[in-house]
């Protein structure tokens, strides 16, 4: 599930829509959970829907670190990519806000650590990275996981609207984390290694 202070508006015609915050929504914020409604599909079954839906798959889902496809049923599919991006997967089915996010400001993901199937040229942004490739993960872990090191510590000092849907065990997880008596899980374990 998306942060409930966003929305789905069009962007512009290269990039169709997105999801804009209508709120500050400040570093270390939850913006996304995997939750019960969202649907995943094994490779196997997403080889018996036809080219339609399997197309539908390419563009909304992403692909877990056992390789099955994840669709999202809110706006979270509409997410786009960004190499600045402003929020971060973690490694416990739920993604974090590693800067603040101004109202009317686009949530942003590095689709490089959603294990696309096949590389592709991204907007131009000045960065250095100008493609997506599928073991971005493994490339760039490093610099995600300070990323996120940085505002973990701030979760449970902040209003987590989606905190709800983080089971128990990632909550102790996520104050184990913070008191310093576990370390921080790399990103790297979503990888899924074809």
């Amino acid at each position: 599930m998306i942060h409930p202070h966003t929305e789905l508006r069009f962007i512009n015609e290269e990039i169709g829509h997105g999801v804009v915050a209508t709120k500050f929504i400040p570093a270390g914020t939850i913006t996304w959970v995997l939750d019960k409604l969202d649907r995943e599909f094994t490779p196997k079954q997403f080889q018996e829907f036809d080219p339609l839906y399997q197309n539908t798959f390419e563009t909304y889902c992403y692909r877990n670190s056992k390789g099955n496809y994840v669709l999202c049923w809110d706006h979270g599919k509409f997410v786009n990519h960004s190499f600045k991006s402003n929020c971060l997967s973690t490694a416990y089915d739920f993604e974090i806000a590693i800067r603040d996010i101004e109202p009317g400001e686009q949530l942003t993901d590095d689709y490089g650590y959603l294990n696309v199937d096949s590389p592709f040229k991204a907007s131009e942004e000045g960065t250095k990275r100008k493609t997506v490739y599928p073991d971005d993960l493994k490339k760039n872990h490093k610099t995600w996981d300070k990323k996120i090191a940085a505002v973990f510590p701030k979760i449970n000092s902040l209003e987590q609207p989606l905190g709800a849907l983080l089971s128990a065990s990632t909550k102790k997880t996520i104050a184990n984390v913070i008191a310093g008596n576990e370390e921080l899980t790399s990103i790297l374990t979503i990888y899924y290694k074809r």
